[in-house]
C-alpha cells in the first residue's frame, strides 16, 4: 500500500477535527467575553480548557499503544462482546487531541482579534 493512501485519510481526520476545534475556541472565548468577562480571563479558561482535552488525548494515546495489545487479549479471553481495538481507540485520542489543540489556536487566535477590536 503506497504511503500517501494510508496517511491522507489520517491527516485529513486530524485537520478536519482541528478546524472543528479552532472554531471551538474562538466561540469559546467570545461567549465567555459576551457574559461580561473581560478578554484576559475569557482567553485563560478557554484556552486552558483547550489544553486539558489535548493533555488527555495525549495520556490516553499513549495508554492505548501501551496497553492496547493486553486489553485485546484479555477481552478475547474474557469473551466479553466488545468491539474496542488499539486502533479504534489510538483514532479516538488522535480526535479528541486535534479538537484540544485546535480549541487552543482558536481561543489564541480569537484573543488577538478581541484585543484588536477593544
Amino acid at each position: 500500500m503506497d504511503a500517501r493512501a494510508t496517511l491522507r485519510p489520517r491527516v485529513r481526520l486530524i485537520v478536519r477535527y482541528g478546524l472543528a476545534g479552532v472554531a471551538v475556541g474562538g466561540v469559546g472565548v467570545s461567549a465567555v467575553v459576551a457574559t461580561g468577562e473581560s478578554v484576559r480571563f475569557a482567553s485563560t479558561k478557554v484556552f486552558a480548557v483547550g489544553a486539558l482535552v489535548f493533555g488527555f488525548a495525549l495520556l490516553g494515546w499513549s495508554g492505548s499503544v501501551f496497553a492496547g495489545e493486553a486489553v485485546e487479549t484479555m477481552q478475547d479471553h474474557l469473551d466479553s462482546g466488545s468491539d474496542w481495538t488499539e486502533a479504534d481507540s489510538r483514532r479516538a485520542m488522535a480526535i479528541v487531541g486535534s479538537l484540544g489543540a485546535g480549541g487552543m489556536v482558536g481561543a489564541s487566535a480569537m484573543t488577538y482579534v478581541l484585543r484588536a477590536a477593544y
